[in-house]
């Protein structure tokens, strides 16, 4: 074989040897490819399965989700500490129990006939009480028919006849009263007892035969006249010093709308919305107007709003206690802590008449707190390089981030109730006055129409607002049907 021969051997070869090398570096890219690929969507599926996870561990205790969702197999915690006491009552308790009405509406007299020794006749003798026992029952329930007869009299002078006139309540020839009317609204808006059943209740209790649709008009009557009163509730909200805010979730229609509440310990305001945030609060029409202090949970619509702001703490706790047992965040476990030690605080600086806490110790409450906040910085991963450059603005951060830089950017509204011990520490006021929607919602699943969210929510803020200010409901209500619903008292929350 010449050189020419050889060297061209040569250069085939080694051609060869280089196909065979890039075909390996191709299959050596493709596998390293697909093992990116692989380890992405395991990633992936490893993210989303602690999503999945961390869902299914929220319960009431550690995410705002009520305790009927809870289930049967979960144990709530209470934040609350044990107290030494033993349970009941405790030594030097009087009790409480049935006692005797200082006018019965009835006195039955049981005397003896004859004497118990001699048989001697007792008719006319004169005795006294040895003992009384009272009975306290209810008199049977039936409907009281007020018959209105208009009278025509001839005049004696010119013969001409005149008629009398109905009292303007009275327009139809056959009517049920306020008193029925505000009964069965009662039990429908307030007891949340289906129409069917509280047909039925009338109807075994009153006598009183009233159709489906009958109690729907009244529903709507109510509302339609209580328009002004709870207009006049949301001026008064508007004006005060302090305000709780909180909004949940219904359906309407079958579709996903919130219901707004407003309140003071002496007012409530409830409005339904397709929106939750800043659009349905414009519209509400209460916070625009409202300059004082207002209690709510982490809803960034909220700080949009003028005048001072608090963060509930119960729900600060909730979101610790979460990522203290879901992610291991030591220092959410010793925020939580740290917020029941300083609420404990102020309600023994309460109970001493104190306005605030001490500088001295507010001090050392609030150093610690920005340590902790240190502390859980210092603990969070760096973020990924390759995240920060695939996405522009604002990067998804995790919980505890989050909730971390709330903590810090809204810390003053987190310790405010240091500084004025007349502000509470949670937003429970709201929830209470939401947590009947919810029942509402068990056990209708729907409103089924607009027309019926409004009459929910203008009926409920009346009735709310009787109960908080001392009337009775169903007077309340009763007032509405004859025309005059009770003025709204105000005091400055």
């Amino acid at each position: 074989m010449t050189a020419e021969e050889e060297l061209a051997q040569l250069k085939k070869e080694l051609a060869a040897e280089r196909a065979k090398t890039a075909k390996l570096a191709g299959e050596l890219a493709r596998e390293r490819a697909e093992k990116a690929y692989l380890r992405q969507m395991l990633e992936e599926a490893l993210r989303r399965l602690g999503e999945v996870e961390g869902q299914l561990a929220k319960d009431s205790h550690n995410s705002s989700k009520p305790p009927s969702s809870d289930g049967l197999g979960r144990k709530r915690v209470s934040p609350r500490r044990r107290s030494e006491k033993k349970s009941g009552g405790q030594p030097g308790h009087t009790g409480h129990t049935l006692k005797m009405a200082e006018t019965p509406d009835e006195v039955v007299r049981h005397r003896p006939v004859v004497c118990q020794h001699c048989q001697q006749p007792l008719a006319g003798v004169a005795g006294r009480v040895k003992e009384r026992r009272q009975v306290h029952d209810l008199p049977e329930v039936r409907l009281r028919v007020c018959e209105h007869q208009v009278e025509e009299v001839p005049c004696p002078v010119c013969g001409q006849q005149s008629v009398g006139s109905f009292p303007v309540e009275v327009m139809a020839p056959v009517q049920y009263g306020p008193n029925v009317q505000a009964l069965a609204v009662y039990l429908h808006q307030r007891q949340l007892v289906p129409m069917a059943r509280t047909c039925e209740v009338l109807d075994e209790v009153c006598g009183c035969h009233l159709s489906q649709g009958t109690l729907l008009r009244w529903v709507q009557e109510a509302s339609g006249r209580l328009a002004a009163t709870v207009e006049k509730i949301a001026d008064w909200l508007s004006v005060g010093r302090l305000q709780h805010g909180d909004e949940t979730g219904i359906r309407i229609g079958g579709k996903l709308h919130w219901l707004h509440v407003n309140c003071t310990s002496w007012l409530t305001h409830l409005a339904w919305h397709r929106k939750r945030g800043r659009q349905a609060m414009d519209e509400i029409g209460i916070w625009p107007r409202f300059g004082g202090r207002a209690m709510h949970d982490r809803l960034s619509s909220y700080d949009t709003y003028a005048g001072a702001h608090s963060l509930c703490g119960a729900h600060l706790l909730r979101d610790c206690i979460y990522l203290a047992e879901q992610e291991q965040q030591g220092w959410a476990a010793e925020m939580a802590d740290h917020l029941l030690a300083m609420h404990h605080a102020t309600q023994e600086w309460r109970l001493r008449g104190a306005t605030c806490v001490p500088s001295l110790e507010r001090d050392e409450w609030v150093t610690h707190y920005f340590e902790i906040l240190l502390s859980g910085y210092a603990a969070q991963p760096p973020p990924a390089e390759a995240e920060a450059i695939k996405r522009r603005g604002r990067q998804k951060q995790s919980a505890a981030k989050n909730l971390l830089d709330d903590l810090l950017r809204r810390a003053d509204q987190v310790l405010a109730f240091l500084d004025d011990l007349s502000l509470p520490f949670t937003n429970n006021l709201a929830e209470r006055d939401l947590r009947m929607v919810k029942v509402q919602q068990k056990i209708a699943g729907t409103f089924r129409s607009d027309t019926g969210a409004t009459s929910f929510c203008r009926i409920r803020s009346y009735l709310s607002t009787m109960h908080k200010q001392g009337h009775s409901m169903l007077a309340a209500l009763a007032a509405v049907f004859a025309g005059k619903p009770l003025p709204v008292a105000w005091a400055p929350m």
